[in-house]
């Protein structure tokens, strides 16, 4: 019987000394570590890459949003989304979930198809596939060269700019395919904004 205590208090003991180690191991060392090496290495990513303006936070520019204020004409619009009721939900990343059949996905892309063609007065059929559809997450905060380009008449006209003025604004912000081989060129919205407000 003695035995027998000696040994389940042993193999407690020897429980309870690995449940602390890996407690502060795994609970309290490899986190700060982890939190390091992304602060010292990659201190935007790490950070939620917030983009600022005036010294007040503005944005991520992983993550996108809408541009509004009443005045949704002067600003480079981002794609549909679907993440949480307004959409552009952070805390509610996701898509609609409706396959390419779904007559309610449908009739929304017809429906924005219709409103984009009509704002940025190009015909319907030219309206690019980003312009109408959601992104998996609901949260792109990029856009297609070509839908960046399509609006640089509204905006400009909104902002009494010129259309080379501002498409020039797009050239410039339009990244190329990583690596010149990976994904496709796109164009950051919040970036794209924030250097045209700096234009007027």
């Amino acid at each position: 019987m003695a035995t027998s205590s000696r040994s389940f208090l042993r193999t407690t003991g020897v429980a309870v000394r690995l449940t602390l180690l890996a407690t502060v191991v795994l609970g309290i060392a490899y986190p700060l570590a982890v939190w390091g090496v992304g602060q010292a290495a990659f201190h935007d990513q790490a950070n939620g890459s917030i983009v600022m303006q005036d010294g007040k936070p503005v944005g991520s520019s992983l993550i996108g949003q809408s541009f509004d204020g009443g005045q949704a004409d002067r600003w480079f619009q981002s794609r549909p989304s679907a993440a949480g009721e307004e959409g552009y939900d952070a805390n509610a990343s996701s898509g609609s979930n409706l396959g390419p059949t779904n007559p309610d996905l449908l009739k929304a892309i017809q429906e924005r198809k219709a409103a984009v063609a009509k704002a940025d007065g190009v015909a319907a059929a030219d309206v690019p596939a980003d312009a109408v559809t959601a992104s998996g997450s609901g949260l792109d905060p990029d856009i297609s060269p070509s839908y960046a380009l399509e609006q640089v008449s509204r905006v400009a006209s909104a902002r009494g700019l010129s259309d080379a003025a501002v498409r020039k604004l797009v050239d410039a912000h339009t990244e190329a395919r990583q690596l010149g081989v990976l994904g496709d060129p796109v164009v950051n919205v919040l970036e794209l904004n924030l250097a045209l407000a700096q234009l007027r």
